[in-house]
């Protein structure tokens, strides 16, 4: 198995409630390593930046809104399969939809406001860290 790195976003919703220490804690029972840490406030050219993919959908402008409304926690995880295995500790997008134990199921209030995001893909982790750590300040 190969030892990879995911970028995971604590959102705004999860923050605002202080659940970052409770999902830390899922995250690291997991067997995931927190690399690298930072709680940010992403401006609007931020936020349309790491969303660009999605730009010509409709719910592209009320996302880049509810990413900038509060602080973020961005993080860089670490460990076997980290991709697939933190898109297994989030849980499905919708929270009534998620498995039990999941940081989706225990925490998200919607498919919107659902706490956290995790890379969909090698490439995806790739530009998502590069975006918002450098190479530096990963520990790990």
């Amino acid at each position: 198995m190969a030892i990879e790195r995911t970028f995971s976003i604590i959102k705004p919703d999860a923050t605002e409630r202080n659940l970052t220490g409770a999902i830390n804690a899922l995250i690291e029972k997991s067997g995931l390593r927190i690399v690298a840490q930072r709680r940010v406030r992403w401006t609007r050219a931020q936020a349309e930046k790491f969303y660009e993919e999605h730009k010509a959908r409709p719910f592209y402008g009320e996302l880049c809104d509810f990413m900038t409304s509060d602080p973020i926690v961005i993080q860089v995880l670490q460990g076997e399969n980290a991709i697939v295995r933190y898109r297994d500790v989030m849980g499905a997008t919708d929270p009534a939809k998620a498995g039990e134990g999941t940081i989706r199921k225990l925490h998200g209030r919607s498919v919107g406001e659902n706490s956290v995001h995790g890379s969909d893909s090698p490439a995806s982790a790739e530009r998502e860290i590069a975006l918002n750590f450098r190479l530096d300040e990963i520990v790990g």
